[in-house]
């Protein structure tokens, strides 16, 4: 079996080869998955160079044949999964995507907002050639994506490859899964299914804009008394950046992107306060990494450690107060992260054994299934929600979730026609949907501002300029 990592010299490469290790050894998580080869396909020669030399120091026995191109028809030929991670533009774009926004006095963060469109604007053209590669040279294959703004690019690319393009995202399961531990249950019975598993759950909304609503352990929802206990909420990191008080308010438990809806200027206020933004702090840092590497290879995997810790710690840092903003608790990243998701799933498809979780799927996906309605029902079709969902051999079930209401049905419907608008026009060319879908996101207050904010990335990224034929 043959796994692509499109974005092969990204960060959490080692992570996904110290996991197949392991399988391929008969232990760790997922001691059923056997792959043979991993290609790493990259657009960056140094890139692929110093993940090569991370891999080598590291060592991992039993890992699986490993190839590396920049050749994309080579990579595609013959997978039978893909993990999507592209980066298109680098870490500089993400400069660019925060910046222009914050000079604007609007926020700059890589998938929410301003920002999360520009980065859609640039990667959307490098999204559909992929699938349209996948679907020429390996229309079987699963696409498990975790390219961000995920939910815009897994609709994308549903436009050509349907169901088998996956969104897929750690913030969700991983707050379900903290929680669950928060209440005294079994964090790991959460992604079992079958009779007696004890923990239920229901989650709804749109990739880093979802709702925890319900969690039933052993028969009983828990969900109200972890509300009303500090102590409690006090494990759940969402809970302390937005504010025990909003979420008894809410009722609920919101994904932790939510930050910047709830505070946004908290949030635009800490961010514009920082010596430099987060892509800037990335761009810098990563640079220095991959220069070290290509220094002293000797000392890649060491090298590696430390920038992913470093990476990690800081991770929305401006979510967190002054005090705390140096290093994140244990119980903060104990989920596993995006390649944890998507090994999960890959495992569930590959072995048939039935696994809960929480992706983005069409809207629509669950209707020929069980012969019911759309899984929210004020959307269209074709848009992609996140939800839980059952994996097995037969691939991906969306699970029936509770109705969306009030001011949370007008935030989802909001932004997904915002994201339909980005997807139109990234596909067109055409600036004036550009526009609209800036001027319509909530945390743009003028469609002035919205026009500016568009010129700003025409002018100053190749990129977005390329993609509306300038």
């Amino acid at each position: 079996m043959k796994l692509l990592i499109v974005g092969g010299g990204g960060f959490r490469v080692p992570q996904v080869i110290e996991v197949l290790a392991a399988a391929r050894a008969g232990s760790g998580p997922h001691p059923g998955l056997v792959v043979d080869e991993v290609c790493l396909y990259d657009i960056s020669p140094q890139r692929l160079d110093a993940m090569r030399a991370v891999l080598a120091d590291l060592d991992f026995p039993l890992a699986p044949a490993l190839a590396s191109t920049t050749r994309l028809e080579e990579a595609v030929r013959g997978a039978d999964f893909i993990f999507s991670a592209m980066r298109e533009g680098g870490t500089h774009g993400r400069v660019l995507d925060e910046l222009v926004a914050l000079e604007q006095g609007v926020l700059g963060q890589e998938t929410v907002g301003a920002g999360g469109y520009a980065y859609a604007f640039r990667t959307i053209p490098a999204a559909m050639e992929l699938a349209r590669t996948v679907r020429d040279l390996a229309p079987e294959a699963w696409v498990i994506n975790f390219t961000n703004p995920a939910g815009i690019i897994t609709q994308a690319m549903r436009t050509v490859l349907g169901g088998r393009v996956v969104g897929i995202c750690d913030t969700p399961i991983g707050l379900v899964r903290r929680a669950t531990t928060a209440v005294g249950g079994d964090a790991a019975c959460v992604s079992r299914v079958g009779a007696g598993v004890g923990v239920e759950f229901d989650y709804v909304g749109l990739n880093h804009l979802g709702w925890l609503r319900s969690l039933v352990v052993d028969g009983r929802d828990r969900l109200p008394g972890l509300l009303a206990d500090d102590a409690a909420l006090d494990h759940l990191e969402e809970a302390r950046v937005i504010g025990f008080d909003w979420v008894r308010a809410l009722g609920m438990l919101p994904n932790e992107y939510l930050f910047y809806y709830y505070l946004g200027r908290e949030s635009l206020e800490r961010i514009r306060a920082e010596a430099e933004t987060r892509g800037q702090f990335l761009e810098r840092r990563q640079g220095e990494f991959y220069d070290a590497v290509a220094a002293q290879p000797q000392r890649a995997g060491e090298l590696w450690r430390r920038a992913h810790a470093e990476r990690e710690a800081t991770y929305m840092a401006e979510s967190r107060d002054a005090a705390d903003r140096a290093g994140r608790r244990e119980e903060d990243i104990a989920g596993g992260g995006y390649q944890q998701v998507a090994l999960d799933l890959m495992t569930a498809v590959h072995t048939g054994v039935p696994a809960r979780m929480i992706l983005d799927v069409g809207n629509g996906d669950a209707c020929s299934a069980d012969g019911g309605g759309l899984l929210v029902p004020q959307l269209r079709e074709d848009a992609v929600v996140e939800v839980p969902c059952v994996v097995d051999g037969d691939g991906v079930h969306p699970q029936r979730v509770g109705a969306l209401a009030g001011t949370e049905l007008g935030l989802v419907a909001t932004v997904k026609g915002c994201e339909e608008l980005v997807i139109d026009a990234a596909l067109s060319g055409d600036e004036t949907l550009a526009w609209r879908a800036l001027a319509g996101h909530p945390l743009i207050d003028s469609v002035n501002v919205a026009r500016r904010v568009l010129d700003g990335y025409l002018e100053r990224n190749p990129l977005v300029a390329r993609t509306f034929g300038r």
